[in-house]
């Protein structure tokens, strides 16, 4: 029969921990909220990302947007160790961004956001594309800042507007 328990780590495997300031008393406990909120600001931040969750959380998420009330954390799921984080994003991409440059850039500003402003080793950001967002000609029109939109020029080089 075999013992369950598993093996001590040797003292050299365990990952450093940072040393207490002198004087300093107390510690510091940081939720899987913060953390999700902070990776959450940081992947929205990135250009082509639609949305962060599936539909049905973006569904809650639209009423609680029209409401004042945006979930930060929505699409996003973390597990906070003592001094190691491990993110997941999922989201959807907008239509025309390379999927996997997206993914890259999410993961870099998800790592820097996370070990700059927490504190904490990031481990993995795991990043899960699940549609793409292809916007209709209603999308685009309510995008745009005003009633009418400038064509480019013509043959004499005046800007030309379209109504």
């Amino acid at each position: 029969m075999t013992d369950p328990t598993p093996a001590p780590l040797a003292a050299d495997s365990l990952p450093p921990r940072t040393a207490p300031t002198p004087g300093a008393q107390g510690s510091t406990v940081i939720f899987d909220a913060a953390v999700a909120k902070i990776a959450g600001i940081a992947a929205r931040s990135v250009p082509g990302v639609h949305g962060l969750g599936s539909g049905s959380a973006r569904a809650l998420g639209a009423i609680r947007d029209a409401v004042g009330s945006t979930d930060m954390t929505q699409g996003i799921r973390v597990e906070v160790g003592e001094t190691q984080v491990a993110v997941d994003v999922n989201l959807v991409a907008e239509y025309g961004v390379p999927l996997q440059q997206l993914a890259n850039a999410i993961r870099s500003a998800v790592y820097a956001a996370v070990e700059k402003l927490v504190g904490l080793m990031v481990i993995e950001v795991n990043v899960e594309i699940t549609d793409v967002f292809i916007a209709t000609v209603e999308d685009k029109a309510s995008a745009r800042p005003s009633g009418h939109v400038t064509a480019g020029t013509g043959s004499t080089g005046a800007k030309r507007e379209v109504l």
